[in-house]
């Protein structure tokens, strides 16, 4: 028995067989033809998956019924060109209806944000053949999970997942981590090096033969992600699934910075989320210090300052991050070494905006309301833990560096996903 089918006994008493291997669309999913649509149906799941959220978290409720809501709203299929039936949307655009999302729950927003970045991959490595089928997939409902980083390397590019051709198809074995989104997939993307060390992505049937997803999520943060293990024992993909992704992932591409402004737009999500609720709990529920003088929270000189202050740094972020999304569409529209350093680094102010945004809003929230804020009942300190977990994706203080390096020194950001 080797390591991966040990570990799969194991923990197999913790994978129940439905509803884990997500079945086909019962039906075909709604298809957005708009920008604006797009942003409508966004804030109308926005308050659906508000609702329950908070109780989400706290019980630790895998949302399969929101997911299926999710993508058969069609918003999953948004940046697919429209040559392909999509909308084709600008990543401004996206930016916002992942804010919006991540305002309610961040978890469910950041299920989908490897699907968009395999989408992206799509478009930049696959053949024709290869996009119609993969997008006509996903505009009719299907999820596409992710299997791309490891746990054991030595940093995020260390790789051990390896991909070897056997007759007309692959076989890829090795074991992932932080598989956001897999659970949940009804296709689930590898990333893989072949026997010269490129990088290739394998897109799988979740219920292929010797893949094995396991819901080992421990985080207290992002807590219904479920962004666990994928176990890959020789699970085969025909050649017609794999696609060529050292061509975006070892050159410059749009693919970093598409995949990173997601990221911050979950962030400003929490941060919005976090505001709006300090500011109601003032409102309602908070009592004045007393040495205030004052007979209403919302009186208090110093915690107008800090409101003021919180809403100065938000609209700061927002802006910031609507401005990325011009520079990433202008990119995408004329892609070369320059443009993709532009959007680099228009999106990493973004992000370092939003990551500090994120964690001093959920921070003040109980600095302002007080003490009974911390009550297990409300459990608010899902908004500090959602952001504290959330943001160490891709660390703030290397974004410091490449923004300097690149308007001091004159120095282009580095080539991989993580900037």
């Amino acid at each position: 028995m080797n390591d991966a089918t040990s570990k799969a006994v194991e923990v197999s008493e913790r994978v129940p067989a439905s509803p884990w291997a997500p079945s086909p669309p019962a039906e075909h999913a709604h298809v957005i033809s708009s920008d604006e649509e797009a942003i409508a149906i966004a804030e109308d799941l926005r308050v659906r998956f508000l609702a329950d959220a908070g109780a989400r978290d706290k019980h630790r409720r895998l949302p399969f019924d929101e997911i299926d809501l999710f993508s058969q709203s069609g918003l999953w299929g948004i940046t697919i060109p429209k040559a392909y039936g999509g909308a084709g949307v600008s990543q401004t655009t996206l930016a916002k209806v992942f804010t919006l999302l991540a305002s309610a729950d961040a978890s469910l927003a950041q299920m989908p944000q490897s699907h968009f970045e395999i989408i992206d991959v799509i478009r930049l490595t696959g053949s024709e053949e290869q996009k119609r089928d993969l997008f006509g997939k996903v505009l009719a409902g299907n999820r596409l999970g992710n299997a791309f980083s490891e746990f054991k390397g030595k940093n995020v590019e260390d790789m051990k997942t390896r991909l070897v051709r056997e007759g007309d198809d692959f076989l890829v074995s090795g074991e992932k981590f932080y598989s956001t989104g897999a659970l949940f997939a009804h296709l689930v993307p590898i990333v893989a090096l072949d026997e010269s060390g490129h990088v290739f992505v394998a897109v799988a049937d979740r219920a292929a033969s010797g893949l094995t997803v396991i819901d080992d999520w421990s985080s207290f943060g992002q807590r219904t992600t479920a962004s666990g293990t994928v176990l890959l024992e020789n699970v085969r993909v025909a050649a017609s699934r794999v696609l060529p992704a050292h061509i975006v992932y070892e050159h410059p591409s749009a693919v970093g910075p598409q995949s990173q402004i997601i990221h911050a737009a979950i962030d400003l999500g929490i941060a919005q989320h976090a505001i709006d609720t300090t500011i109601d709990l003032l409102n309602t529920y908070a009592r004045p210090w007393i040495d205030s003088g004052q007979e209403r929270a919302t009186d208090d000189p110093y915690t107008i300052a800090a409101i003021g202050d919180l809403k100065i740094r938000y609209h700061a972020a927002e802006l910031m991050l609507e401005r990325s999304g011009r520079q990433l569409d202008a990119t995408i529209a004329n892609a070369n070494e320059q443009t993709i350093g532009l959007a680099k680094i228009a999106i990493a102010e973004a992000k370092v905006l939003s990551t500090e945004l994120a964690l001093l809003a959920s921070n003040k929230l109980f600095e302002l309301v007080g003490t009974r804020s911390t009550l297990d009942k409300h459990n608010l300190d899902r908004l500090w833990r959602d952001a504290r977990t959330h943001t160490l994706h891709d660390p703030v203080r290397w974004k410091f560096h490449a923004i300097g390096q690149y308007y001091l020194n004159g120095i282009q950001p580095p080539i991989h996903s993580w900037i």
